[in-house]
């Protein structure tokens, strides 16, 4: 008897590195109580009105970040080498899978991943090593984040050699030691 047989099916299944780049998609790194994982942040760009849509394993926060992250790379065409009529006539939907963590637990997410997914949905893939964590302001600042040796341990679990994660990296604590 197999070991799949005997604990049952696994209750979730983890995303692992897609096999081509597609534009519109970037890799994420997730804090989640029973340790990292990597989400896939799909944007596409399609013949519309300028609205956004947001579906998915999305978070109220993660939402405001999606939003304020098309505000972010519509004020930065050209910064970005995005044609700047890319965005004017075109809805955007941003879509992050189901299957990346566990259900049962909640999970936080703060992604600065829409920015590059937006943009890539507009010039083209990125490279499919590449994974990165952090939420965006509007002026384009990272701000720093809290889990990074979990969301490491999921980067080198998907094989991603090439991480982003803001420059200062870590929540400051509120305790001070002694």
């Amino acid at each position: 008897m197999g070991a799949s047989v005997a604990l049952g099916p696994p209750r979730y299944i983890r995303e692992t590195k897609l096999k081509t780049s597609k534009p519109g998609v970037v890799t994420g790194l997730a804090w989640t109580p029973t340790g990292g994982e990597i989400l896939h942040i799909e944007a596409l760009r399609y013949p519309g009105k300028g609205s956004i849509l947001l579906t998915g394993q999305i978070g109220d926060v993660m939402k405001e970040s999606a939003q304020a992250a098309l505000s972010l790379v519509k004020s930065r065409v050209r910064e970005l080498g995005i044609d700047a009529d890319a965005f004017k006539d075109a809805d955007i939907h941003i879509h992050v899978p189901a299957g990346a963590v566990p259900q049962r637990r909640p999970v936080r997410r703060r992604c600065a991943c829409s920015p590059p997914s937006l943009r890539s949905s507009a010039t083209g893939p990125v490279r499919s090593d590449v994974a990165m964590t952090g939420e965006i302001t509007l002026r384009g600042l990272v701000l720093p984040i809290g889990g990074l040796k979990e969301k490491t341990l999921a980067a080198q679990r998907a094989r991603r050699r090439n991480r982003h994660y803001p420059e200062t990296k870590r929540k400051r604590s509120a305790r001070r030691a002694g």
